[in-house]
């Protein structure tokens, strides 16, 4: 390792509860500016503008930085455009159709119990041991989920374009859990933060069929607050957050830094109360502190050490 090596690692040591409050924060932010985003733009439009918004810089790193990624082989590009497509793509088209008739509350504590399905994936198709603290965990974050889903709204929880909604967004926890597990196999040939690029970048091609004239209508219209929506989930969430996620991680085992992951439902609906005047109930509390008591029991068991982010 070279003294500058040195030196940067020394610099994120020092500065590592800042590194890491960072993408927590804007993680958090993500399910609101999401909200704020469907006002002007429909959740395909959404998609596809902060996607490509990002691919875009995730190309001029590929240009600037080519030594900090794994050369990508001819074998891997079909594997790695369906990894995109599934677990990006259709990830984000669930949550923002979710986000259309669900609270950014609701959404973000549905969407953290990606490592619960995970679990679950990792048991059926990796013959994983299923252990006490799992069958004991994954039940009361799903249980959870139940409670949440049923009083996150107003209305009648049983209405069809809720369900609707609440069922796009598990979709979503269930792809981006279903990313973590595919991705395995190729985390052997690539780092974590290639594998990444490749997929938003390959797996962004499959938002091309969807392109439409509504997408420029739409975006000729955005206002100041849906522009800087699009723009602040292109940049905030998905490039720094990723970047600094994956600099916490060459100082800190994934376990350590995982722990974090906790306050984003939580700071999503303190949030999302003082934008919106979303009402916080007692038995959304309850719900949302029986998914991550069940989170916190499966991670005490399991090591987080491929799990990525997709806010």
């Amino acid at each position: 390792m070279t003294s500058n090596d040195d030196t940067k690692k020394s610099f994120a040591k020092k500065y590592f509860y800042l590194i890491m409050l960072l993408p927590i924060i804007f993680w958090a932010f993500a399910f609101p500016f999401i909200k704020i985003g469907l006002k002007e733009l429909s959740p395909i439009n959404l998609t596809i503008l902060r996607l490509f918004t990002t691919c875009g810089v995730f190309l001029v790193f590929l240009v600037v930085f080519p030594k900090k990624f794994s050369p990508i082989q001819k074998k891997d590009i079909l594997p790695i455009f369906l990894l995109g497509f599934f677990g990006l793509v259709v990830y984000h088209l669930g949550l923002n159709y979710g986000e259309l008739y669900i609270s950014p509350a609701v959404a973000s504590l549905i969407i953290a119990t990606i490592p619960v399905f995970t679990v679950i994936f990792a048991t059926l198709l990796l013959k994983e041991k299923v252990t006490k603290k799992i069958a004991i965990g994954i039940p009361m974050s799903l249980s959870g989920v139940v409670i949440i889903a049923l009083t996150g709204t107003s209305g009648n929880p049983f209405e069809v374009t809720y369900l609707s909604a609440a069922l796009a967004v598990l979709i979503s926890a269930l792809v981006g859990a279903g990313y973590t597990i595919a991705g395995k196999k190729l985390l052997q040939r690539y780092s974590a933060l290639s594998l990444t690029v490749y997929a938003f970048l390959f797996g962004s091609l499959g938002l091309l069929p969807f392109l439409s004239s509504s997408l420029i209508t739409e975006a000729t219209l955005l206002s100041w607050n849906g522009l800087g929506a699009v723009l602040f989930l292109a940049l905030f969430p998905t490039v720094i957050g990723y970047i600094l996620w994956y600099v916490a991680l060459e100082i800190k085992t994934a376990s350590e830094v995982s722990v974090f992951l906790y306050f984003i439902p939580v700071l999503s609906t303190i949030i999302s109360y003082f934008l919106f005047q979303e009402p916080v109930t007692w038995l959304f509390i309850l719900g949302g502190g029986i998914v991550i008591a069940g989170l916190i029991i499966v991670n005490m068991q399991k090591s987080t050490s491929e799990k990525t982010k997709q806010y």
